[in-house]
């Protein structure tokens, strides 16, 4: 049988002055074209070349001696190409772009843009590509908790948090308890590993252990200060609303942070505000 969207190993079966056809043995009626351009003119009747299967601009099968990008059941970072009617077209390596349809986007996309991917055949029997790559990520990443790991946010829900691919590859979800500042779809950022669930797959946090964490967030606060002109129009008894759209974080955080910098006197805190101490 020949398999789309994978590589295989195939017979030569028939030449012909456009290309060479190959079946998985001389016996099967089941064939595909290799384009003359792509074959060597040492082949041969009875060789065997490992080729890539999938469709052409007809949609007719067709193989090729290229390596795509990604292969079906498997994820990658592919660019955007353009945007059409249907969905976005991304580039993996082959003549004809791959289509992303617009349901199986988790954001709109547009050109330009990289993107973790998915591979898979859709209903009419196409390769396609998909932005909701949980079910085809790895499981057993090796990491541990308290580790430092990079990873691409693919998906947000209001119920669960947020989606990451650690590597690009691994599974992993930011808990919505977890999730501060402005997470976006496609980011690339570095998260602490909080735990490890019973299958492998990775709880991130998107800051450090507090006294690690502390100094952070009280540059922050400084640097949110000086666009107030050295003055903040509220104190640390601002609700945790406010506190954590100004500053993306919890209203404990930012007590313990505008508590050490009270410490360390960069700071005086009144009755309305939190004035820079120059």
């Amino acid at each position: 049988m020949l398999r789309l969207g994978e590589k295989q190993e195939l017979t030569v079966v028939k030449k012909v002055e456009y290309g060479v056809y190959l079946s998985e043995s001389k016996d099967s009626d089941e064939r595909v074209l290799l384009p003359i351009k792509q074959v060597d003119e040492s082949v041969k009747i009875g060789d065997v070349i490992s080729v890539f299967i999938y469709l052409d601009s007809k949609d007719r099968k067709i193989a090729t001696i290229r390596e795509p990008l990604i292969s079906l059941h498997n994820t990658a970072v592919l660019k955007v190409v353009n945007v059409g009617k249907i969905g976005a077209f991304v580039d993996w390596g082959l003549e004809k772009d791959l289509l992303l349809p617009f349901k199986e986007q988790t954001k709109r996309v547009i050109a330009g843009e990289e993107t973790l991917l998915a591979l898979y055949i859709d209903k009419s029997g196409r390769l396609a590509v998909t932005m909701k790559v949980y079910d085809y990520l790895e499981n057993g990443a090796p990491y541990k908790a308290g580790d430092t790991v990079t990873g691409r946010v693919y998906q947000v829900s209001d119920n669960f948090g947020a989606f990451v691919a650690v590597d690009d590859k691994y599974s992993a979800l930011i808990p919505k308890k977890e999730m501060y500042g402005d997470i976006k779809i496609n980011s690339k950022e570095e998260f602490r590993v909080i735990s490890v669930t019973d299958d492998g797959r990775l709880n991130l946090a998107t800051r450090q252990k507090a006294y690690i964490q502390i100094e952070e967030d009280a540059k922050k606060i400084l640097d949110v200060i000086e666009e107030f002109d050295g003055v903040l129009p509220f104190n640390d008894k601002a609700s945790p609303e406010t506190i954590r759209r100004e500053f993306g974080m919890s209203k404990n955080e930012f007590k313990r942070a505008v508590g050490h910098l009270y410490k360390e006197r960069q700071v005086e805190i009144s009755e309305k505000s939190i004035r820079i101490i120059r």
